[in-house]
Order: structure tokens, then C-alpha cells, then sequence
């Protein structure tokens, strides 16, 4: 996030507490990231910290500009964004560009729409547009924390606009007023767009949904211009009752994000205005006149964190996907392992150290041609500083054709995303070819079942996208079956999809179900599962194969569900894939075509199983029947 240290003309005092918050934020952030299953599954909310702070900061600041010269000067409050933000951005994508070039996969899905959102400062509509919800978890953007700059951004660049705008109410109270009815306006709006089985993405990333914690510190900018000039400010009473307030206000943002809020609807706008609202209070009891409360948390350690807050927040993230796809690919992001962690933040901290002393700074400090001057006069030296000046322009130009050659070979689309179009055209060519085969009747328990090597016409086949990316296995394998398969499916949703499969009249004599890849399963789930096939067909559970949590837990359900059942059985799909990971996709979920193959004769070879065994009991029951006839018939 953006590290707002005051540049203005004038000069202006430092704002105690604030790199201390900033600290906490991206402290927050940072551990959310890098250690998703062990420490502060809330710590996203560390972004509306951040959010917070910077309309706060930008406020208060244009509010003194004006206050000492009478104007704003709209292009020095332009170019002095431009010099704080710009030279860390670039080196951040030129360098993970080029190293996802080396790592190569699924990381440079989309890379050139991603450096084009960070350029533009757009990357949230940018990801909007881009609609990956699904396989984000998976293969996630590399650039994906570059959202919340772009909405930071975008209010830099309207908020100086409307800034005279808000000049013309009367007094700081009107002002102040209508900011904070703006972000009520705003939260409001996000709890309406992420409701009722919203858009969670569109709330989350959405300037207009997002924008309540940055008019919260517009608000408390204008609120507080005037309250910190009132005569009773600076009493010892005032500072006892702000820095009491603003330690209980730490205390509860940080007992917030320990919260496992995820993608639960009351975060959307609950818990990210309550971080908002606690974070305000903070503000106030460290900026306010004499406060100890902000002197504490501008100690050196946290000063240092928040000095370079900004680089910490862009390193981090892009370092974590790299890590992951090159040293632990068969692990997703989300449950990456904790010495990826550890060693992403060590790399985290030296990257943005070397950037704040090195780029940032002097930029900040010289601007731009002022410190490409200083950088040319250093040719001009002894042989080592015209050495060192060398080399950072030989790496400079290593960095930028790696950049080049990531944004030419750039995808479209993901390993797995491939598998998965590749697989549903598949099924519609399949279908266009050969439509439904009637179906036959439902074997009785009566009589005899199916011979083995039972045909596609007789199988339903409802799946999640792994059974998608197998399509062209299944139709090919096993001609004529009828193959009801859709990304993100769990399943929850099982017994309602073969419902109105039966009502529809396609619900043949053996059902294969393969919806374990979303999410733990449920014993409930299961009996509702198997009432709707019902005990006239026989039905298949394929089990699942991914880097999940639950993945272990839903494989024993399944196994232990199907020794309960006798007309149900497991496909091992598991078992049959784990010695051939080189045939799924980068995500290690979604099989390609060989795996497509494989997922299909792990499916038959149940099936046939399963129709077998009810081949038997049939006969054996026929035998029993038979020789109880015979029984009754002797004298």
C-alpha cells in the first residue's frame, strides 16, 4: 500500500502513529498471505487500514497546502505521487515478470492485461472484467495485490478535484458530515452488491463499493482540523481518554482479522467498516496534540515496517506465487508451506529495504531528472562507482528483455482452464455427433443386472470441472454417456442435480458422481445423494485428487459411505492419477487428455465392478430362491 510521507510545499510535521499503523497494516496483510492456515485468517482487513490512512494523510495535507498558500497545486500534488509511487511499481513488475518468464506455467497467465492494470493504475476493474473467481484459488494473478493501489490511486487522482468542492460548505462539521455519509453511502452499496449470493469480487475490488474507508479519513481530516485547536485538546485528560481509546481500538482490529472471516458475507461491508471504524479511532488517539499513545507506536522497529510499508505490500505477494510454482507446485498458494512463508518474507524485507535506500528515496527526495542526472554524474567517477553504475544498468536491461519475453509468451488462460475448454468441447462435439441414447431400463433387484463392461448408454455421469477436463475420456471410453459436468460445482449441490436429472428422464441405471474437488463432505449429503439415484441404480463416488485440506477427509467419507451401501462403490481416481501428476495441470487438479483417459478407466472399471457385484448377489439370490423352491416341493 502507499507509503504517504508528507512532501508537500510547505513542509509539514510528521503525523505521529502513523507509520506505526502502517506497520500493523501491512503486518496484517503480510501473514494473511504468507501464512493463510496458521496465523490471522482475517488479515485482509489490514487493506482497509490502509485505506484509512491514506484519505487521512491526503486530506490533512491538502488542508495545509491551503491553509499556507492559499491554493492547491494540483501538478505538484500529481508529481510528487508519481515520484513516490512509480519507481517502486516498475521495479517490482519489470523483476517478477522476468523471473515468472524463468518459472514459466500458469504464472504468466494474463500477464500482459495484469502489467497493463498496474501501469493504468486500473488493476481492480481490470480483475473485475476478468471474471477468474474460480481458478483464482489455484493459479492466482500474479499481480493480484495491485488492486487496492489502483483504488488508491483513483482517489488521488479525483480526490484533489473534488477537494475545492467540499472547501465550499460552510464549516468542517458539513464537511465532515457529508464524507462520512459518502462512506455509509459506499458501504451500504457493497453490502447491496454482495448480497443474496452476490459478487463477492465486484464488492471487494470495486472503487464505489471500496471507497468507505478512504472518506472515513477524509471525514476525520476535516473533523479533526478544528477539534485539534479546541482549548480543552491538549489536556491531560483529553490524551488519557484518546490513548486509552486508541489501544483498545488496536487491540480489537487485531482480535478482528484473528477471526476467520474468508469469504463470509458478513465481512462484506461488516467487518471490513468495522476494521475501518477501529482504525479511525487509532488515527485520532495518535495524531491528537501531546498524545503518547502515538509515540508508542512510532518506535523503531514499527517505523522502520511503515517507512517502507509500500515495498513490503508489492514485494510480497508476486515473491509468494513465483515461490510456489517453482518450489512446491504441488501446493496452492492458499495452503502454501510455512518455510515458503518464512523465506518469501525474509526475500520481502530485503527487496523492499534495498528499494526504499536505493530507488525510493532519492527519487522521492531529487525527482526523477535530478537523480538520472546524480546516476550519470557517477559515470563520470572512479572505476568502481562507473563499475557499479554499469552493472545496474546491465541488470536493468537483463530485467527489462525478461519482462519482454514474459508479456510475448503470455497465455490467455491457464493450464487448467485449458483442460477444462479442451473437455467441454469435447462433450459438444460428442453431443452434436451422437446425441443421448434412450435410455434403457432400470435393472430390478429381481433380476439379473447388466453383464460387465457395462455401455455409456447406460451411464449419468454428474461431475465438477475435473470431470469436464475428462470429457473427451469418458465420450470416447464409454460412447453415449451422458456427462452433466460444471465447474465449481460441491456436493451439496449433488442431490438436487440428479433430481432434475431424473425429472428430466436422464437419470440412467448407473449414476458416477465426482463432486469432492470443492469442499469437505458431508455423511447427510451422501444419504440425500443416494435417495435421489435411488436403490434401483447403482451409483459410483469418484473420489478426489487435489493440494487441499480437505481432500483426505472427503476420500475417507466416500470410502466409508460406500461400505454402508451395497449399490455403492468408489472409483479411485486418487489412487489412479497420484503416479502420473505429470498429466494434470499446473494447478494439480485438472487432468489433461492422457489424464482425461485415466479418469475414464477408473470410472469404467467401478462401474463394471459395481454392475458385477450386483450380478452376483442377483444370481446368488436366485440360487437361494431356487433352492427354497425346491425345498418347499420335496415330500
Amino acid at each position: 500500500m502507499t507509503s504517504t510521507a508528507p512532501t508537500a510545499a510547505p513542509p509539514a510535521a510528521r503525523f505521529a502513529g502513523l507509520d506505526g499503523m502502517r506497520a500493523i497494516a501491512v503486518t496484517l496483510v503480510v501473514f494473511y498471505h504468507l501464512f493463510p492456515l496458521h496465523l490471522l485468517p482475517g488479515g485482509f482487513l489490514g487493506v482497509d487500514v490502509f485505506f484509512v490512512i491514506s484519505g487521512f494523510l491526503i486530506t490533512s495535507l491538502l488542508l495545509r497546502e491551503r491553509t499556507a498558500t492559499g491554493r492547491i497545486a494540483l501538478g505538484r500534488f500529481w508529481q510528487r505521487r508519481a515520484r513516490r509511487l512509480l519507481p517502486a511499481l516498475a521495479v517490482v513488475v519489470a523483476v517478477c515478470s522476468a523471473l515468472a518468464w524463468v518459472v514459466g506455467g500458469d504464472v504468466l497467465v494474463d500477464l500482459d492485461a495484469q502489467v497493463l492494470g498496474a501501469a493504468t493504475f486500473s488493476y481492480n476493474w481490470v480483475s473485475i472484467a476478468g471474471g477468474g473467481g474460480y481458478f483464482a484459488a489455484a493459479t492466482p494473478e500474479l499481480f493480484r495485490n495491485f488492486w487496492s493501489l489502483a483504488v488508491e490511486e483513483q482517489f488521488y487522482l479525483l480526490w484533489p478535484l473534488l477537494f475545492p468542492l467540499f472547501l465550499l460548505l460552510p464549516r468542517a462539521w458539513g464537511r465532515t458530515a457529508t464524507a462520512f455519509a459518502l462512506a455509509a453511502g459506499s458501504a451500504v452499496w457493497m453490502g447491496v452488491v454482495a448480497g443474496g449470493g452476490g459478487d463477492l469480487t465486484r464488492a471487494y475490488f470495486g472503487t464505489d463499493t471500496h471507497a468507505f474507508g478512504l472518506l472515513l479519513g477524509v471525514g476525520l481530516a476535516f473533523l479533526l482540523a478544528p477539534l485539534s485547536r479546541a482549548r480543552w485538546a491538549d489536556s491531560p485528560a483529553a490524551r488519557r481518554v484518546t490513548g486509552g481509546a486508541g489501544v483498545v481500538a488496536i487491540a480489537a482490529l487485531v482480535a478482528l482479522t484473528a477471526l476467520p472471516l474468508g469469504g463470509a458475507v458478513t465481512a462484506f461491508p461488516g467487518a471490513l467498516l468495522a476494521a475501518s471504524l477501529l482504525s479511525a479511532v487509532a488515527i485520532v488517539a495518535g495524531v491528537w496534540p501531546g498524545s503518547w499513545f502515538g509515540r508508542t507506536l512510532d518506535v523503531r522497529a514499527l517505523r522502520w515496517i511503515g517507512d517502507r510499508s509500500y515495498g513490503i505490500y508489492l514485494w510480497h505477494w508476486p515473491l509468494l506465487v513465483l515461490a510456489v510454482a517453482a518450489f512446491a507446485p504441488g501446493h496452492t498458494v492458499a495452503a502454501a508451506p510455512v518455510w515458503i512463508g518464512v523465506s518469501v518474507l525474509a526475500a520481502t524485507a530485503a527487496a523492499s529495504a534495498l528499494s526504499f535506500r536505493f530507488l525510493e528515496t532519492p527519487v522521492r527526495r531529487l525527482g526523477f531528472r535530478r537523480s538520472a542526472r546524480a546516476l550519470a554524474a557517477r559515470l563520470r567517477g572512479g572505476p568502481r562507482a562507473r563499475l557499479r553504475v554499469l552493472g545496474v544498468a546491465l541488470a536493468g536491461a537483463v530485467v527489462l528483455a525478461g519482462t519482454g519475453a514474459a508479456l510475448a509468451a503470455a497465455p490467455d488462460e491457464s493450464s487448467a482452464e485449458a483442460a477444462v475448454r479442451a473437455g467441454r468441447e469435447a462433450l459438444a462435439e460428442a453431443m452434436r455427433d451422437a446425441p443421448p441414447a434412450p435410455i434403457a431400463p432400470t435393472p430390478s433387484d429381481a433380476a439379473p443386472a447388466a453383464p460387465a463392461d457395462v455401455p455409456g448408454d447406460q451411464i449419468t455421469a454428474v461431475g465438477d470441472s475435473v470431470m469436464l477436463a475428462s470429457a473427451g475420456g469418458l465420450v470416447e471410453r464409454l460412447p453415449g454417456v451422458d456427462v452433466d459436468a460444471e465447474v465449481s460445482r460441491s456436493m451439496w449441490a449433488g442431490p438436487r442435480i440428479v433430481d432434475d436429472l431424473a425429472a428430466a428422464g436422464r437419470l440412467r441405471p448407473y449414476v458416477v458422481v465426482a463432486l469432492g474437488t470443492n469442499g469437505p463432505v458431508d455423511h447427510g449429503a451422501l444419504e440425500q445423494l443416494a435417495d435421489s439415484v435411488g436403490p434401483q441404480r447403482g451409483l459410483v463416488l469418484v473420489n478426489a485428487y487435489a493440494p487441499r485440506d480437505w481432500i483426505p477427509g472427503v476420500n475417507a467419507e466416500l470410502a466409508a459411505f460406500a461400505e454402508e451401501r451395497r449399490n455403492v462403490v468408489v472409483a479411485d481416481w486418487s489412487g489412479a492419477i497420484a503416479p502420473h501428476e505429470d498429466m494434470l495441470a499446473d494447478d494439480r487438479i485438472h487432468p489433461d487428455a492422457s489424464g482425461g483417459r485415466i479418469f475414464a478407466d477408473t470410472v469404467a472399471a467401478a462401474v463394471d465392478g459395481l454392475a458385477e457385484k450386483r450380478r452376483t448377489e442377483a444370481a446368488d439370490r436366485a440360487e437361494r430362491l431356487a433352492q427354497i423352491f425346491s425345498a418347499d416341493l420335496m415330500p
